[in-house]
Formats: C-alpha cells, sequence, structure tokens
C-alpha cells in the first residue's frame, strides 16, 4: 500500500467471468481491498462482515425488479456507502429510477473504458467526492473538497502525490477558496496522518508573540514567561504544521523560520541547546508571494525553500462546475444540523449562484446556504433566501435566456457517445432524449415510443430543460401529436 492511502474495501458484485479483474487488480496495488464475486444470497450479511466498505459496484440494473430490489435494501442498511451500478441497456426510466434511489452514478457497460473507470472510483473512495446519494461518503472527511472542475482534479492528483513525501507544501489562493482544507487532506493522506496536525495564523500575532507561539520559551526568558511554554513546531513533532498566512510574518522571523526549516531543529526563546524536530512544513498565503519577494516584503531563499511543491486553488468564480456539488453538500449539512425540510433548491436561485462573483469564494457559498436553510420559508431556496446584492439579483432576472445560457448544462444537444465516466445523471438523462430527437427528426412521438415513456412525460422534462437551460429542440411539423411545450 502506497504512504497516505486509507484502506477501504470495494465490493463488485461480478457475473462476468474476467471484466472486472483488471480494475480489480488496480485497486489492489493502492491498498484497496476488492471483493469481486457474483451476488449473494446473503449479500447484506457479507457486507457486514466486511471491513470498511466505501462502494459496491456491479451489474445492478434499476430496469430490473430484482436490480432496484438489491440497490434499495443497500440503501437503507447501509446509507454511507456508495452505490455504482452498471447496465447493458440504458433507459430514461432506469436513469430516473437510479436517481431517486440515491446511487453515486448509472454506467452503460458498453461505454466503460476500465482505466478511467478506476480512476473515478479511486476518486469517489480515497477523495470523498459526492456526486450524488445522501449523506457523507465513507472514507471521506466532511471538509474534504468535492469537485467536478477538471482542473480541481488535477490539483487533488498532485496533492495526494505531495502527501507521500516529505517536501514543504505552499497552497496559494484567495481568501475563502479552501486551502487550510486542502492542508489537512494532505495531512490526513500522508503517513503523518496519525500523528498532529497543527496551524498557526501568522497575521493573527504581533511578531514577538509569534515567535513565542511557534517556537516556545523557557521560563524566566522575559517578562511574565513564569512557566516554560512549547512552541507549535514541537508539538506538530512527528507529523505537520500549519503555517497560515505565511507572507504576513515579520522578516526577522522569516530568518529563524528558515534555519528551523534547514537544520530541522527549533531554538526556544531563553534556550541553551536547540530541539530537533521532525516535521512536514506546508504554508499558506492568499497572495502572490513571488510577487511579495519582488517588492522587498519576504526572503527568496524562504520563498524557495517553501515552494518546493506549489499548489494553487482557483477561486469559485472559474469553478462553476463545482458550484452544484457545494450547494448540494451545504444544504445537506445545514437541513440535518438546523433541523429543515429543504429539498434542494430553485432553478432561478442556481441561476443566481451562477452569476454571482463570490469575493468569499467557497466560505461565502457556504455561509449563504447556511443562513437561506435557517430563513427559508419554503422548501426549495429561492434568489431571496440568498440575500444576494439586489443589483446582481436584477441582472440575473434582467438576462433572461442569456443568464440560463450561462449556466454550465453538462452534456451539450449533439454531444456523441461514448458518455466520460462521471457524467450526471440528470445530464445523462437529457442526453438520451436530445440524442433519442435528433435521430427521429425531433419527433417527439415516436421518440417517446423509443424512450419507453409518455409523450406527456417527454413535454414535461423538455419544459424543465427549457425552463433550466433556455433552449429544447423544437418539435418537427410532421408530429402531428406533438405540441409546443
Amino acid at each position: 500500500m502506497e504512504n497516505g492511502e486509507s484502506q477501504f474495501t470495494v465490493v463488485i458484485w461480478d457475473d462476468d467471468g474476467g471484466f472486472w479483474k483488471p480494475l480489480a487488480a488496480d485497486l489492489e496495488k493502492i491498498g484497496i481491498q476488492v471483493l469481486c464475486t457474483a451476488l449473494p444470497p446473503d449479500y447484506v450479511a457479507v457486507l457486514r462482515n466486511l471491513p470498511s466498505v466505501a462502494l459496491v459496484a456491479g451489474e445492478l440494473d434499476c430496469q430490473d425488479d430484482a436490480g432496484r430490489n438489491v440497490i434499495a435494501v443497500l440503501r437503507q442498511q447501509f446509507p454511507d456507502v456508495n452505490l455504482l451500478p452498471v447496465v447493458e441497456s440504458p433507459s430514461v426510466e432506469g436513469a430516473i429510477g437510479a436517481i431517486r434511489l440515491g446511487v453515486v452514478d448509472y454506467l452503460l457497460k458498453v461505454n466503460i473504458d476500465i482505466d478511467t473507470l478506476t480512476a473515478f472510483i479511486k476518486r469517489v473512495v480515497l477523495v470523498g467526492r459526492q456526486a450524488a446519494g445522501p449523506g457523507l461518503r465513507s472514507g471521506s472527511h466532511p471538509r474534504d473538497f468535492i469537485y467536478a472542475d477538471p482542473a480541481m482534479e488535477r490539483l487533488i492528483s498532485r496533492a495526494r502525490k505531495a502527501a507521500a513525501s516529505d517536501a514543504t507544501i505552499l497552497i496559494q489562493g484567495e481568501s475563502g477558496t479552501g486551502k487550510e482544507v486542502l492542508a489537512r487532506f494532505i495531512h490526513r493522506q500522508s503517513y503523518r496522518a496519525e500523528k498532529p496536525f497543527v496551524a498557526i495564523n501568522c497575521a493573527a500575532l504581533p511578531p514577538n508573540l509569534l515567535e513565542s507561539e511557534l517556537f516556545g520559551h523557557e521560563k524566566g526568558a522575559f517578562t511574565g514567561a513564569v512557566v516554560r511554554k512549547i512552541g507549535k513546531f514541537e508539538l506538530a513533532h512527528g507529523g505537520t504544521i500549519l503555517l497560515d498566512e505565511i507572507s504576513e510574518m515579520d522578516l526577522g522571523l522569516q530568518s529563524k523560520l528558515l534555519r528551523v526549516i534547514q537544520e530541522g531543529e527549533v531554538d526556544r526563546v531563553g534556550g541553551r541547546h536547540p530541539v530537533a524536530i521532525d516535521i512536514r512544513v506546508i504554508a499558506t498565503t492568499n497572495r502572490v508571494l513571488k510577487d511579495e519577494v519582488e517588492a522587498g516584503n519576504f526572503r527568496r531563499d524562504l520563498f524557495y525553500r517553501l515552494n518546493v511543491i506549489p499548489l494553487t486553488i482557483k477561486p469559485l468564480r472559474e469553478r462553476l462546475p463545482d458550484i452544484d456539488l457545494l450547494v448540494e453538500r451545504f444544504i445537506d449539512l445545514y437541513r440535518r444540523k438546523n433541523k429543515r425540510k429543504i429539498k434542494g433548491i430553485s432553478a432561478a436561485a442556481r441561476q443566481a449562484l451562477f452569476r454571482y462573483s463570490f469575493p468569499g469564494n467557497v466560505r461565502e457559498l457556504e455561509n449563504m446556504i447556511e443562513r437561506a436553510v435557517v430563513l427559508a420559508e419554503g422548501t426549495l431556496l429561492e434568489p431571496e433566501d440568498l440575500f444576494l446584492d439586489e443589483d446582481e439579483l436584477a441582472a440575473v432576472a434582467g438576462d433572461g435566456d442569456a443568464a440560463v445560457g450561462a449556466v454550465p448544462t453538462g452534456l451539450p444537444v449533439g454531444a456523441s457517445l461514448p458518455l466520460p465516466v462521471g457524467t450526471s445523471l440528470e445530464s445523462m438523462e437529457r442526453f438520451m432524449i436530445f440524442k433519442t430527437l435528433q435521430e427521429v427528426d425531433n419527433n417527439r412521438t415516436h421518440a417517446a415510443k423509443i424512450l419507453g415513456i409518455s409523450i406527456r412525460t417527454l413535454r414535461n422534462k423538455l419544459r424543465e430543460y427549457r425552463e433550466k437551460y433556455g433552449q429544447v429542440p423544437e418539435a418537427s411539423e410532421s408530429d402531428t401529436a406533438g405540441s409546443p411545450s
């Protein structure tokens, strides 16, 4: 098992000989236990006897009564376990059924690429990404990153690789983007995970007090030092120290910090002998530290010592695909905490969020959703519940379809197979409907028959898509049963 990977179990119900074997072998290489077997009659008892089950995958068809029953039982008995059904023949009704049962995704077997699927399962199990379904996932942490943005996926991958080393890490990004969240994630993924994680805000204390907090002092070292104090570096021995807002540190103290990092030992204020320490250093800043170096506000040698592995978190306004996942998490978190019966967020409120600039980033979004959940009058969060700036809301309302078009919509009309692993259930359903309409020249009656749904259901779906995304395929002139929706 690689350093930093936690032990989890993935269960695969395999009715197809060697189809899943390459995936199981790849997962086992990184220390994830895999049980790959045909679905046993006593599957609930089997799962109860396995350690830390994080995901159950396999051919559990949501169109089939037996498959739906298995998924429903698993969801009831193991609410925190991810469920990943794979189907031979997809349908809109099957996708809808999967959504209602709360699965993490709904995949087409013919389109599965084992390497991509393996990466997807690793992400679900080890990073705690919550694409769908109730509650926090097994193996995840309440403050782990969840994301859909490809750049965030690359960042998390780089962070996990960095976690396996002792290299110093510099995390840069605007306030509220989650720098400390990322630092704690790196610590939990490292071999130091069972040791202390100690954080200190370098901007919160004046230089003399910060020095004592970082390095400690001996009794009598200065007026008021009536007892020996162990500093943060010593408290973090064996683990990780986070130097938050490192750019605010006094230049004189920066030189002492540089020596501690280089020598691996700390001198308490008033002490006679240095104390050896074994720690991983992570520093964060909301400024561009290289610019601070050029401006003479930060030591160049310390910058290079800290910048061994640089990680930069994008602001939320540049991570629009992440907003839906974050909103889902925060609604679930705060409706449980406040015992509110909030079911979700309205299309209008969602559009408002996508148009907002979020100067406070994820922290601002979380505060916004918490406030909305507490104060909302209905069961859906509406734009007025978000307390956005009135001018901002007016701009959203005035943009009409343009505002809707600015919201990421997943798969476009005319997209082609195969669907990528990780495609949302809503996007897959919409893709299947649009693709079918395209194949039958937008004859809605014919499309509804192929999809196995009523024409009324199809019209309702298209009306929903028009309200959310502003555009749907127009009905063909030959569709005598159709009517505008």
